[in-house]
């Protein structure tokens, strides 16, 4: 059973690739403007409108979660709602009762479900029962609400995505493939080098191509910074797939330091989603430097994700038209 992403039924917000440029131009664009409005409001302030006033957030978390379950529970506080963490280890997930079950359940007690779980198809069987929206928190496969706030960040330093080339250094994982959906959508230039054998999904790339986006995958970091204005890295150990110390090896080339940050484009930032590990990914001299732009980058999470909820209950003026 697929899922809906219509206009037909809830407004999930899944994978970017499933949502057209408008919406997501317009998300993002919301994003800006909630921020903006709350400029010297108390964090735990209601924004103006409240516009989810009344509506429940119910966060399913099967892996650690720090900035995506903070922030989602501090949106909807400031959206006027209330948010429900749902240890996934306590529910009765956890003793065999099916995701299809949970998901009716659950969308009779609230108004939109968050889901952190390993395996995509969790998501895609969540979102296919429940008759409320589901979020992605992050699974095995992507990873789009970090995306998000990836891209306002990008734009509050540098101005329009579309004109900028972002640059992916290690691991093509989870966050990778969502980079790559968000240029298939948003047209900005993007260049993922990674080890052999640590390649970015190749379906993925695939599909992307086949749009017109301008993806490129290498081996060579050289080839892939060149003209960068913005160079990501993630840590080299996903989480449910930590690596030992002697399989981090051919990540070596690939970590983050100050010469790579010389050879991008003048201006060029940098962003790690976190958590980071100074010292293989990224040098501490680029993770806490001038041009590192990780603590607006995480604080944005809250911003982007305001919007993103914001959409899937309803009360935004972003179209459906384009998808």
């Amino acid at each position: 059973m697929a899922p809906v992403t219509s206009n037909t039924g809830p407004r999930h917000f899944l994978d970017l690739d499933q949502l057209g440029q408008e919406t997501l131009r317009g998300i993002i664009d919301h994003a800006k403007a909630m921020k903006a409005g709350r400029m010297g409001l108390p964090k735990g302030g209601l924004d103006s409108d409240a516009p989810l006033s009344g509506e429940v957030l119910l966060m399913i978390f099967q892996k650690s979660s720090t900035r995506t379950r903070i922030s989602f529970e501090v949106a909807m506080r400031q959206l006027g709602g209330g948010a429900s963490d749902l240890d996934g280890s306590r529910l009765q997930l956890g003793r065999g009762e099916s995701i299809a079950d949970t998901a009716r359940v659950l969308s009779a007690y609230g108004d939109a479900i968050l889901l952190r779980t390993d395996h995509h198809a969790n998501l895609l069987d969540m979102a296919s029962y429940a008759t409320i929206p589901v979020i992605n928190a992050l699974t095995d496969q992507s990873h789009p609400c970090q995306i998000m706030a990836d891209i306002l960040t990008i734009e509050e330093e540098l101005g329009p995505i579309s004109e900028r080339r972002v640059v992916w250094l290690g691991d093509g994982n989870n966050v990778a493939t969502s980079w790559i959906h968000a240029a298939q959508r948003l047209g900005f230039s993007l260049r993922l080098a990674c080890p052999v054998g640590h390649e970015p999904d190749s379906n993925a790339l695939e599909k992307a191509r086949s749009e017109g986006a301008d993806v490129m995958a290498t081996y060579d970091v050289a080839e892939a910074i060149s003209g960068a204005d913005v160079i990501y890295t993630d840590t080299w150990s996903s989480m449910g797939q930590e690596r030992e110390p002697d399989e981090l090896a051919p990540f070596a080339p690939y970590q983050v330091t100050t010469e790579i940050m010389n050879a991008c484009a003048p201006g060029a930032i940098f962003l790690h989603c976190l958590p980071a590990h100074r010292g293989e990914e990224v040098t501490a001299d680029v993770m806490d430097g001038p041009r590192s732009r990780v603590w607006q980058q995480a604080e944005n999470r809250l911003h982007a994700q305001k919007a993103i909820l914001a959409w899937c209950l309803g009360t935004n003026a972003v179209s459906d038209g384009d998808e």
